[in-house]
C-alpha cells in the first residue's frame, strides 16, 4: 500500500492559495483514476486508486497546514504502510514557480506543514514532492504569500507542473524513487 498526503488548507477560500499546491496535486490525481475524495477519517479527506497494481490511499488533511502531522498519523493508523512508502507533497517557495524536486528525505527547510509531520513521526525519512510556487524576489511576508492566489498566469504553469507532479508520484509508486528523482528532478 501507498498513500500520498497532499498539504494544504480546508475550504474554499483557499482553493487557490500557493499554499494548497499539494492539495492540487493529490486533487489532479484523484480524477485521472476517477476516484472521490470522501471523509473516511476524522482529520482527513481520502480516497483510493490502483497504481502498480497496489492500492494507493490519496488524502488531503483537514488539520490547516500547520498541524498536518496529527492527520498524518491518523492516516498511518488507519492505513498501514512503511514511511518509505508515505509520500508527502506540498508547496515549497524556494523552488520557482513551475519547478518541482522529489527527496528521498531530509529537514522541512522552513515548511511548518512538513515539520508538523517530522515531529510527530520523530524521523526525517520521509519521502516528499516539493511544488515550487517561489517568484524572482523572496516575498516580504511569507504567511502572506503563501495565502495568496495564483495569478490566471501562474495558473497555466502550475498546471503543467502538476501534470508532470502526477507523472513523477506515479513513478516513485512503479519504479521507486531513485529512479524517479533521476528522471523528474534534472
Amino acid at each position: 500500500m501507498f498513500l500520498v498526503a497532499g498539504l494544504g488548507n480546508p475550504g474554499t477560500q483557499y482553493s487557490l492559495n500557493r499554499h494548497n499546491a499539494g492539495y492540487m496535486l493529490v486533487d489532479r490525481l484523484a480524477e485521472r483514476a476517477g476516484a472521490r475524495f470522501e471523509r473516511t477519517l476524522k482529520r482527513s479527506f481520502s480516497c483510493t486508486i490502483d497504481c502498480c497494481g497496489k492500492d494507493t490511499v490519496l488524502a488531503k488533511p483537514l488539520t490547516y497546514m500547520n498541524r498536518s502531522g496529527g492527520a498524518v498519523l491518523e492516516l498511518l493508523d488507519r492505513f498501514p504502510a512503511p514511511l518509505d512508502c508515505l509520500l508527502i507533497v506540498y508547496d515549497e517557495v524556494a523552488l520557482p514557480l513551475g519547478k518541482m524536486r522529489l527527496r528521498r528525505s531530509g529537514s522541512s527547510g522552513g515548511h511548518r506543514g512538513m515539520q508538523s509531520i517530522l515531529d510527530v513521526l520523530g524521523t526525517e525519512d520521509i519521502p516528499r514532492l516539493r511544488i515550487g510556487v517561489g517568484v524572482d524576489q523572496p516575498p516580504d511576508d511569507y504567511p502572506d504569500f503563501v495565502l495568496s492566489n495564483f495569478s490566471k498566469s501562474d495558473l497555466a504553469v502550475l498546471d503543467t507542473v502538476l501534470d508532470r507532479a502526477c507523472d513523477a508520484v506515479n513513478s516513485w509508486m512503479c519504479e521507486g524513487i531513485e529512479k524517479s528523482m533521476a528522471r523528474f528532478n534534472g
